[in-house]
């Protein structure tokens, strides 16, 4: 492996955080993860939280960076679709949002979350809108729709379900009123 950038840190630390929360996000343990010293850290990052912080950066800019590829599909309800696809597709982001969900105690932690989530949010919003909606109906909607998708997450977390069930889009779809 050539020498690690910041990004890679980060990106091993989202998994740590993905797997057990922000206490797994151990300068050691991330070492451990990217088959590095402990030592290669610090050429990168004075201090675990400069750590948390830039998995937390990157985890906001890979949120903006599929907002901007679902921005390219022009029919809303195929955009729904593909989101809820997406985000069921990629269990790693689930996790991470129940985690930092749970560590919103940490104020930096818990911005991040309202941002993330509130952008997310608003794309989906955004799309029931522009298929007829009405503005507190399409929150409304929204708002059950993100919250069963946190809810898979945590039915995850703690081993009552595998994965979302099959038939989850589809029937997140039909409840948020998208044909």
């Amino acid at each position: 492996m050539g020498r690690l950038q910041a990004k890679d840190w980060a990106r091993a630390a989202l998994g740590a955080l993905a797997e057990g929360g922000l206490r797994a996000v151990a300068v050691e343990s991330v070492a451990a993860r990217l088959g590095v010293s402990k030592g290669s850290f610090y050429w990168h990052f004075g201090t675990r939280r400069d750590l948390v912080d830039a998995a937390l950066r990157l985890w906001e800019s890979d949120t903006e960076e599929v907002i901007a590829e679902l921005a390219e599909i022009a029919d809303p309800a195929r955009r729904m679709r593909t989101l809820l696809e997406l985000a069921l597709g990629e269990p790693t982001d689930a996790a991470i949002s129940f985690w930092l969900i749970s560590g919103a105690d940490d104020p930096a932690v818990a911005e991040v979350a309202r941002r993330v989530t509130d952008r997310r949010m608003a794309v989906m919003q955004d799309a029931l809108r522009l298929l007829g909606q009405p503005e507190e109906e399409a929150r409304s909607r929204v708002v059950a729709g993100y919250g069963s998708y946190l809810g898979i997450a945590a039915l995850v977390r703690i081993g009552a379900i595998d994965a979302a069930p099959d038939t989850f889009v589809d029937q997140a779809l039909a409840e948020m009123g998208v044909g």
